[in-house]
Parts: structure tokens; C-alpha cells; sequence
């Protein structure tokens, strides 16, 4: 069974995924692991915003996440850090961000039928405010997030409104909790969810 820790930059998904790894020994995490796509596109100098180059930098992070789903095929359970889910939104949703109406729909109709074969079971979708995103990314200096207001205040309007049509999403708001209580929360929702499953 694949999980997957849906929510905005800062919502909390790194630290929990990290405190699973520590304490629940029964569970694979798994991290959004991305350098040899962005490697890739920067050595071919693709560019998101041109058509073309879009659908290519697309094929490249829908492979990978192909590629990464394999490797949980003999996980009893896995939690990720995004999934595909993930891909399939951005791959979809992201000309609507720049004002184009691509169909990345029917261009990549092929390799959006393989991803969807690695979705997840369930998907926690994490969310707070956006002023408490805000605070949260301040507070970790630890890790840059240059686009996160990018993320914030383009990709998220989006992002809820795409994940609310979902039969397969719970939620977590963590406006008021704890790193602690967050981690709780998202330990309690996997169990639940291996005890569903299962």
C-alpha cells in the first residue's frame, strides 16, 4: 500500500515523514527525490513556459515517478513525500498558472495513463493558513523554499480546489498543533489506514 503526504511548502509533511522513520518501524518513507530531473533540464536547457520543452520536462518527472513507484512495489506500506498525485497535478494545472490552455491531457495522454497506475491508495491532504505558512517557513531557517510564495499564492488555490474532488483524500489542518502533535496525527492516520487496508 502507497500513502502520500499531500499540503503546501512548510505545512509540516518533512518533519513528519521523519518522525514515521524514527518511531514506525512496520512503514517505508519515501522523499520526493528530484536532483537528476532538474539536472537534466538545466543541462538541456528546457524551458517550462515554451510548449514543447514543457511536454518534455513533463515526460522527465512522470518517469521518474514512475521509476520511484516501482521501488515500492515490495513495501507492505509506504508513506511519501508527494506522489504521483503530485506529477499529475502539475503536469495538468500548470499551464493554467502562466494563462495557457494547453491539453497536456491529450499530448500526453500515454504517459499520464502509466502514472495514474502508481497513484496512492489514500492521500492526507496537510493545510493551514496561508499566514501560518508563511510563519512556519520563517521559522526553518534550515531550508530556503525560494518558491514559495510562487507555490503559495499560484499553485495552492489550485491545489485545494483539485484535491477536493477526490474520493481518496483526508485532512489534516495544523493550524494549532505542535511539529509533535502533527506527527502524532499523520502516524494515526497511516495506522488507520493499514488497518483499512488490511
Amino acid at each position: 500500500m502507497v500513502l502520500s503526504l499531500q499540503g503546501c511548502m512548510a505545512v509540516g509533511k518533512t518533519t513528519a515523514l521523519n518522525c514515521l522513520r524514527e518511531t514506525t518501524p512496520y512503514v517505508n518513507v519515501s522523499f520526493e527525490e528530484n536532483s537528476d530531473v532538474i539536472r537534466s533540464i538545466q543541462d538541456r536547457g528546457l524551458d517550462k513556459n515554451e510548449y514543447e520543452n514543457c511536454l518534455e520536462i513533463q515526460r522527465l518527472w512522470i518517469a521518474n515517478e514512475i521509476e520511484r513507484f516501482g521501488q515500492m512495489r515490495d513495501c507492505p506500506c509506504t508513506v511519501m513525500d508527494f506522489g504521483a498525485e503530485e506529477i499529475e497535478f502539475h503536469t495538468i494545472n500548470y499551464p493554467k498558472v502562466i494563462g495557457k490552455d494547453w491539453d497536456m491531457e491529450h499530448a500526453l495522454n500515454d504517459e499520464l495513463a502509466s502514472l495514474r497506475r502508481c497513484m496512492p491508495a489514500r492521500i492526507l491532504f496537510m493545510d493551514a493558513s496561508d499566514e501560518t505558512l508563511r510563519q512556519r517557513k520563517e521559522s526553518d531557517p534550515n531550508r530556503a523554499r525560494n518558491s514559495f510564495e510562487y507555490y503559495l499564492n499560484c499553485l495552492m488555490p489550485l491545489k485545494r480546489t483539485w484535491f477536493s474532488r477526490m474520493d481518496n483524500v483526508d485532512y489534516l489542518l495544523v493550524e494549532n498543533l505542535s511539529k509533535h502533535e502533527v506527527a502524532l496525527r499523520v502516524k494515526q492516520w497511516v495506522d488507520s489506514c493499514i488497518s483499512s487496508y488490511s
